[in-house]
């Protein structure tokens, strides 16, 4: 699932009616979440948090900051942050699917619209900065908005997008694409403040200040002082005590958790506090976070244990739940902190029913779910198979050259079990959309036109998806046939049973692929969609006779 994380900053905190203005203008955009909007009154200043689809947060950011054009004023505004405009910033933030360059492309769609159809001048900073002197919020929005109009003037600062035209009612805009930012406090065992802080000044990447035998702080020839780096990049830490809890928290801000993840810098927190002798008691996470986070620090943990961390997403969040503590202070509910949790891709997802229930479901009057979505589900019960398999060859000392392996495998079988699974949804979603556009009006030559051409674009999504369900069944094949040649010998029926299913899944989707290509106009799209299907159905059947022949004999020999 692609999914964005958008975070724009208006120019307005106290004025309520002007704020919901704003956000309605998100909340009514297709394929977008609001989560969060959290207005300053002393500051005057909104930030807004929504999720979605990149095509839908896109959107939604562009509507948003067109309303704040309308609303506010920037010539009568006044408050403690600074700004620069309207809407002062608005980055975009990967959180599943999509890559930084991802969002440095919205950006730069985003910024081009503002100033072409609202004469907003925009920068463009962080990741999507085009000079390096850019990069920095604080350098972009300095001298603010009673400074701009001189600030446009000097040909260095001319806007990245729009004229260098000093727009008095909205500003400019600053629009950019950075990381997820986890706030996150570790707690101790401890009241004082000073034990947190010098944890804090140890694993932050700024570090602290070099100092003599004396205690006194080292500088250099300009005065500055000598820095320590600390031990992780991209992590800023503070020491603080807590009222409301009576402890000490070791309080910090994950600017890229890919470089510095929570769980690393958690377990240096445990070694840094025994030194001192503290003790780390658990964490506390402010706000949300994204999945991915949670899930390397089960693997993580699960890894330390020598055990395979091939297990259900679910599982591997417990686990880090457990092993951060962050249950410590109060309760950690995944559905609520976790942020792709908070964006339902599909309403009424087939996924959330009971095995009968999906039964019930298949078997009525209505064409979907159909055979496409049946495939998927034979896919993902294949994947699923293959991982049990090898979990269940993990730790046996029979098998400790293969151990590296299995684990692996049992990795790639969850990771493609939820692939598919989601295709179930996907499927129906999709053969559902070619019939909307089939209701689509046709009284006049332009509408006919236009639902034509919507009816061939959905009906090339309802085929890319079961082509790429036939892509992973094969997928699902191999990791069959690994299981049978490397797994436990016990499970041998098991890895059989996930190679039929792969197999079943792979030609039933490419069935699903063929029932569509007549309908197709495009015809160059047509011939390598079939080539391509055809492709992967002669491999999945090479590889489950493959199998067949490896499970056949092996089954055979064991029978006295």
């Amino acid at each position: 699932m692609k999914l964005v994380e958008c975070v724009p900053n208006f120019s307005e905190g106290r004025d309520l009616e002007q704020i919901k203005a704003i956000t309605k203008e998100i909340e009514a955009t297709k394929e977008i979440q609001l989560l969060d909007v959290d207005p300053g009154e002393s500051t005057n200043r909104t930030v807004v948090t929504f999720i979605g689809t990149p095509e839908g947060v896109l959107e939604a950011a562009f509507k948003a900051i067109r309303k704040a054009a309308e609303v506010i004023d920037m010539s009568k505004h006044s408050g403690a942050h600074s700004r620069m405009g309207a809407t002062d910033v608005c980055p975009f933030v990967p959180v599943s699917g999509v890559t930084m360059e991802d969002c440095v492309e919205l950006a730069n769609k985003l910024g081009e619209r503002v100033a072409r159809e609202l004469k907003i001048p925009v920068y463009l900073y962080e990741s999507a900065a085009r000079k390096p002197e850019r990069r920095n919020l604080a350098t972009v929005r300095a001298g603010e908005y009673e400074g701009l109009e001189e600030k446009l003037k000097d040909p260095e600062w001319a806007p990245d997008y729009g004229e260098a035209v000093f727009n008095p009612k909205s500003g400019a805009t600053a629009v950019g694409a950075r990381e997820f930012l986890i706030a996150y406090n570790i707690n101790l065992n401890a009241r004082d403040r000073r034990s947190a802080q010098h944890i804090a000044l140890n694993l932050r990447e700024r570090g602290r200040s070099k100092r003599d035998a004396e205690g006194k702080i080292i500088r250099n020839k300009n005065g500055k002082a000598v820095p320590v780096p600390g031990k992780f990049k991209e992590v800023k830490a503070v020491g603080w005590y807590v009222e409301d809890y009576q402890i000490a928290q070791i309080s910090i801000n994950f600017t890229n958790y890919h470089v510095s993840p929570p769980h690393l810098v958690f377990d240096e927190a445990v070694k840094e506090a025994e030194q001192i002798g503290c003790r780390v008691t658990g964490s506390e996470l402010v706000g949300l976070i994204p999945k991915e986070a949670m899930l390397m620090a089960g693997r993580h943990y699960l890894k330390k244990q020598g055990k395979s961390a091939g297990v259900p997403e679910e599982e591997l969040i417990r686990l880090a739940a457990i092993s951060l503590g962050l249950n410590d202070i109060s309760e950690f509910d995944p559905g609520k902190k976790i942020i792709e949790y908070q964006f339902k891709e599909v309403e009424d997802s087939l996924n959330d029913k009971t095995l009968r229930e999906f039964a019930n479901e298949l078997s009525m009057d209505s064409p979907a779910p159909g055979g496409g979505s049946a495939a998927a589900l034979c896919g993902a019960l294949s994947a699923s198979l293959s991982a049990m398999v090898s979990n269940l060859t993990v730790g046996k000392s029979e098998y400790e050259k293969v151990q590296d392996l299995v684990k692996d495998l049992a990795e790639q079988g969850q990771v493609l079990k939820d692939e598919l699974l989601r295709a179930i949804d996907l499927d129906t979603l999709a053969f559902n959309r070619v019939m909307d556009c089939f209701r689509l009006p046709k009284k006049t030559a332009e509408q006919k036109q236009e639902r034509a051409d919507a009816i061939e674009a959905a009906t090339k999504e309802a085929t890319r998806i079961p082509l790429g369900v036939l892509e992973k069944c094969v997928t699902a094949l191999k990791l069959a046939k690994e299981a049978a040649l490397n797994g436990n010998k016990n499970c041998l029926s098991d890895a059989g049973v996930a190679a039929l299913a792969a197999q079943a899944g792979a030609e039933g989707a490419y069935y699903n692929v063929l029932i569509n290509l007549p309908d197709i106009q495009d015809r160059d799209f047509t011939k390598e969609t079939e080539a391509a299907a055809t492709a992967y159905k002669t491999e999945a059947i090479a590889l489950g006779d493959g199998i067949r022949t490896i499970l056949e004999n092996e089954l055979w020999e064991k029978l006295p």
